[in-house]
């Protein structure tokens, strides 16, 4: 599981056996930008680390990735949070992706 890989990645370095994975670590730095600006109140090392696996992976399908419609990576991920996470984390999951989405119809060069 993505999510599953990504968390243990926040802990320590793991070997990947999952491409998707792979392309989103080789994206991070771009991937924890968005998620700075869709969550500015939360600071990536604050952020829960299954809801920071489970976002990595919605930010990425959504900027990068772009196979499914945001509509479905956003109830994905929003039903990984409900699975995995806390009490809030689908809210916030929600919450954060929807902005993404929002800011990216809102900009004119994307």
């Amino acid at each position: 599981m993505i999510v599953k890989e990504l968390f243990a990645e926040s802990f320590t370095k793991q070997p990947h056996r999952n491409q998707t994975v792979k392309n989103i670590l080789s994206n991070l730095e771009s991937i924890d930008s968005e998620i700075t600006t869709i969550a500015p109140e939360f600071p990536i090392d604050k952020i829960n680390r299954v809801d920071l696996a489970i976002l990595r992976l919605g930010v990425y399908e959504i900027t990068i990735d772009k196979t499914q419609p945001k509509k479905v990576i956003i109830d994905e991920a929003v039903e990984l949070a409900k699975e995995l996470g806390g009490d809030t984390s689908a809210s916030f999951i929600n919450g954060a992706l929807g902005k993404l989405v929002k800011d990216m119809e809102n900009d004119p060069f994307d």
